[in-house]
């Protein structure tokens, strides 16, 4: 990363991350679960579309024949179910909870699978939100999954704290949007990964441009896209830009997320299975 930490602060940050949660924090998947890979997909403030680049991600790694599940560890603001129209229960058996399948059998776990009432808040303090990611982990029957994408709060709070020190996660994903203040916060995300030896696979700037469906021109309204630049000062390799659509948008609204077939995220996609 050109902004390397100093000896002392990167001590410091070790220090501070070891103090934070005891030894041997890496919880056992269910013994009915066979995850192989797991995938966070994480960003340095809400609302820049973290959960539409998860979803677009485990249905392109669906469509390509992967075995796919997404856990949704966004406890406080859950969407996921909502992208794939999913709004049947979890169930608990004898070898754990079961997740739900979508249309096109991508597993799925989230709290609102969970909930009587998915417009329900989830007034929980840090640990008990916690807690309950661990559990997606340790007590959810999963079965055979080749890549299991989690998305996270956005933060470099509990959440993706006890995510990256409880499961086994091969690589992050970073989302991130053109503004000059997003690219601050997104430093500090790509910092706590690099603390905790979690490589960054991908940058994705969504929001990065709009297309005018008449003349084809591209408009971007919220600034130049500075997804290049960001990814050059921290040594990430692949990137890909994310344009506003309307079409887009509506199907996810209407739970129709399996129906969107882009290129946008290919080159991510691409890395990831190398």
């Amino acid at each position: 990363m050109s902004e390397e930490l100093t000896k002392e602060q990167q001590e410091a940050m070790d220090k501070a991350f070891e103090r934070s949660m005891p030894e041997g924090l890496r919880k056992v998947q269910n013994e009915y679960s066979n995850v192989k890979k797991v995938i966070g997909i994480i960003s340095g403030k809400g609302g820049v579309g973290k959960s539409l680049i998860t979803s677009l991600l485990a249905v392109k790694a669906n469509k390509m024949g992967l075995k796919t599940a997404v856990l949704d560890a966004d406890i406080t603001g859950p969407s996921i179910p909502k992208s794939f129209g999913v709004h049947q229960k979890a169930y608990g058996s004898d070898i754990g909870i079961v997740p739900v399948n979508t249309r096109d059998g991508i597993k799925l776990m989230s709290i609102n699978l969970l909930v009587d009432n998915e417009e329900d808040p989830v007034i929980w303090r840090g640990p008990v939100i916690a807690g309950a990611v661990q559990q997606f982990w340790t007590d959810v029957a999963w079965g055979d999954v080749d890549v299991m994408f989690v998305d996270m709060p956005p933060g470099t709070g509990d959440v993706p704290l006890t995510v990256f020190q409880s499961l086994p996660v091969d690589g992050i994903i970073v989302v991130t949007s053109p503004q000059e203040l997003v690219e601050m916060i997104v430093s500090k995300a790509l910092k706590m990964a690099t603390v905790m030896n979690i490589p960054v696979l991908g940058l994705v700037e969504n929001m990065s441009y709009f297309k005018c469906p008449d003349c084809g021109k591209e408009h971007e309204i919220f600034g130049a896209s500075t997804v290049v630049d960001v990814a050059a000062k921290n040594n990430i390799e692949h990137t890909a830009r994310i344009p506003i659509s309307p079409d887009i948008a509506k199907l996810v609204d209407e739970g129709k997320i399996e129906d969107v077939d882009v290129d946008w995220v290919d080159d991510i996609y691409a890395n990831l299975i190398k």
